[in-house]
C-alpha cells in the first residue's frame, strides 16, 4: 500500500473574526463613554478674608428671611414681586447708582429670591453688590 504524502497546509489562525470583535468593542466604548465638557469661560473665583470690612452708612441693605420676605434698609416690603422691590430700591437709591448694595440672605432663603434681587439691581444699574456672610469658627457646624 502506497500512501501518497499529503500536501501539508500551513496551520494558521484566522484573525478576521478577532479583528471584528475588537472593532465592535472599540465602537461600543466610544459610544458609551461620557466626555467631560470643559467650560469656555475663564472664571476666577472670589477670595474671602477673615476680617469683615465695615459697610458704609450709605449702603443699601436688602435682607431676605427664610420665607423669602424682602426688607430694604430694615423696612419690610408688602410682597415679594420684582416690581415692588424695584420701586423700593429706586427710592432707597435717591438717584445715586454708585451706592453699594449689601444682600443679607438667610441661609434657608431660596436662590430665586436672591436672583430676583440681583436681577432688579442689574436693571437699575447697580454694580457694587456684596453678599453679607458670617465667619464660621472652627468646631461649629457647617465647616
Amino acid at each position: 500500500m502506497q500512501l501518497k504524502p499529503r500536501d501539508l497546509e500551513s496551520a494558521g489562525v484566522d484573525l478576521t473574526p478577532l479583528i471584528d470583535v475588537v472593532f465592535l468593542l472599540l465602537i461600543f466604548f466610544m459610544v458609551s463613554t461620557t466626555f467631560q465638557k470643559e467650560s469656555e469661560l475663564a472664571i476666577e473665583l472670589p477670595k474671602a478674608s477673615a476680617t469683615a470690612t465695615p459697610s458704609p452708612d450709605t449702603a443699601i441693605e436688602i435682607s431676605v428671611d427664610a420665607k423669602g420676605v424682602f426688607f430694604v434698609n430694615g423696612r419690610q416690603l408688602v410682597n415679594t414681586q420684582a416690581e415692588t422691590l424695584r420701586k423700593a430700591l429706586n427710592q432707597a437709591m435717591d438717584g445715586q447708582r454708585s451706592k453699594p448694595l449689601v444682600i443679607i440672605a438667610d441661609g434657608k432663603s431660596t436662590v430665586q429670591s436672591q436672583m430676583t434681587i440681583l436681577d432688579v439691581a442689574q436693571q437699575l444699574g447697580l454694580s457694587r453688590i456684596r453678599f453679607a456672610t458670617q465667619i464660621s469658627t472652627p468646631g461649629t457646624p457647617g465647616n
